[in-house]
């Protein structure tokens, strides 16, 4: 097994098959991460990260918590998990050396929040997620982009485009001065103007037998949520990268393009996510009452299945 070292961290079967299914080797992830580590360090640096792992033989995990026998020079920050009803200590991915460690561990997708540890009230950005109905083809989502980045030009606003790495695509708008109760109302908003837009393109509906083949604006990442990073890559065959996308490019863009292999000749030595990235905004005042007005689309999903449920129910008694 080949094995390496670099920035002072062992690296260990470089040669072998990274996970089941991903038709690359553990170097190939290591390599991507290492080579693009000047860029992807930015945006995890300070911010609690989540990480989804890969072993043989087993299926991916989403890992909040650092992992055992992690080296003492690995940061951390205390975090109170909801769903663990405990709290955990996550990783501080601030240099290189941690990114290598996190590699080693087969750590293939870095999640962040849009807050950094100890301003988890001052979110830094928001987010709209644009997924699209299975089998649809990509056009449908650029198209549902436009859209997105003309509700957010009608509100004095502007955003980036990124891949996700998946199906669809993240449009991220970098805030200041507003709370996580008011930015997530913001996002609320914008989906559903973005949706009002063309509403035969794209929908707010949260429940997916309501989204009748349109593309879900997806509201919800807001708060405690995660993004993946630009040029993390994906667990899926040949490990696709999360790429940045100049908005006069989407239309020429498929997802899959870049991946672990083709991202150093297709994004090349600049960084374009950073370059792509308008500066941090103030959100509309209007924005923001609009989307207070708005149910929580998660909320309002449970509920509207526990209704249904109750009518099945009394359809068949």
């Amino acid at each position: 097994m080949v094995d390496d070292e670099r920035d002072g961290v062992r690296l260990t079967s470089l040669d072998a098959p990274l996970g089941d299914g991903l038709e690359v080797t553990k170097g190939d992830l290591v390599d991507h991460l290492d080579a693009f580590a000047d860029r992807l360090v930015p945006q995890l640096a300070g911010r609690p990260l989540s990480v989804k792992r890969v072993r043989p033989g087993q299926e991916p995990f989403m890992q909040r918590n650092v992992a055992k026998g992690a080296p003492g020079w690995v940061r951390t920050v205390p975090v109170w998990s909801f769903g663990a009803h405990r709290e955990v200590h996550q990783v501080l991915c601030d240099d290189r050396r941690t990114l290598l460690w996190l590699a080693n561990q087969r750590a293939v997708e870095f999640h962040v929040p849009f807050f950094v540890a100890g301003a988890e009230t001052e979110p830094t950005g928001i987010v709209l997620d644009l997924d699209p109905p299975e089998g649809a083809d990509f056009d449908v989502v650029v198209r549902a982009a436009e859209l997105v980045r003309r509700a957010l030009a009608d509100a004095g606003l502007a955003g980036a485009v990124k891949t996700s790495g998946s199906k669809g695509v993240h449009v991220v708008v970098p805030v200041r001065g507003v709370g996580p109760e008011d930015a997530a109302a913001a996002t609320r908003a914008l989906a559903a103007r973005a949706a009002a837009l063309d509403p035969d393109v794209a929908t707010t509906a949260y429940i997916k037998e309501d989204r009748h083949g349109r593309v879900f604006l997806d509201s919800t990442r807001s708060g405690s949520s995660t993004i993946v990073a630009a040029y993390s890559p994906r667990i899926r065959p040949g490990l696709p990268v999360s790429a940045p996308v100049a908005w006069e490019d989407l239309p020429s863009v498929r997802p899959g393009d870049v991946t672990v292999a083709t991202a150093p000749d297709r994004l090349g030595d600049g960084d374009p996510w950073t370059a792509l990235l308008p500066g941090p905004q103030e959100l509309p005042a209007d924005l923001v009452a609009e989307g207070h007005t708005i149910p929580v689309a998660r909320v309002a999903a449970m509920h509207e299945g526990k209704r249904r449920a109750r009518a099945r129910r009394a359809a068949e008694g």
